[in-house]
């Protein structure tokens, strides 16, 4: 049975039929794995952001263009944009699950993913902001 409210309890049904839990061992090894799952997520966000910055900072040599407004030269992909792409597309799809997990609907699950979120982002990302106002230096206020 599915539960559509916030149900507190061992016996949880997360993501796939086989990933079930009837023990506490069980139990405490899926909420140690969304655990460990929402923080990976903050450190892919984290490494997709600062390839975003090197790809910025550095973009590809061009030819000089002719002056010519209708026509745009063609940019070349830079392993860094390929590299943040594809860093976008696996913490899109882990974003996802981990929001299907949560839509199981068990207090256990719920906490575990925003916990590990948390403490992703305190490691991770706390330092974002200063990419950021490094890599712009208007940005001062």
């Amino acid at each position: 049975m599915m539960h559509m409210t916030l149900y507190w309890g061992i016996k949880v049904t997360l993501l796939f039929d086989s990933w079930k839990t009837d023990s506490w061992f069980s139990y405490l090894l899926s909420l140690l794995a969304c655990f460990l799952f929402s923080a990976f997520y903050q450190y892919l966000e984290d490494r997709r952001i600062r390839f975003k910055a090197i790809a910025v900072s550095n973009p590809p040599q061009q030819p000089p263009s002719v002056n010519a407004p209708l026509l745009t030269p063609k940019r070349r992909a830079s392993s860094a944009k390929f590299a943040t792409a594809l860093l976008f597309g696996i913490s899109s799809a882990i974003g996802y699950l981990l929001m299907l997990a949560i839509m199981s609907f068990n207090g256990g699950v719920f906490l575990a993913i925003v916990l590990g979120l948390t403490v992703g982002y305190v490691l991770f990302r706390s330092g974002d902001e200063e990419v950021v106002v490094l890599d712009n230096p208007c940005a001062c206020a």
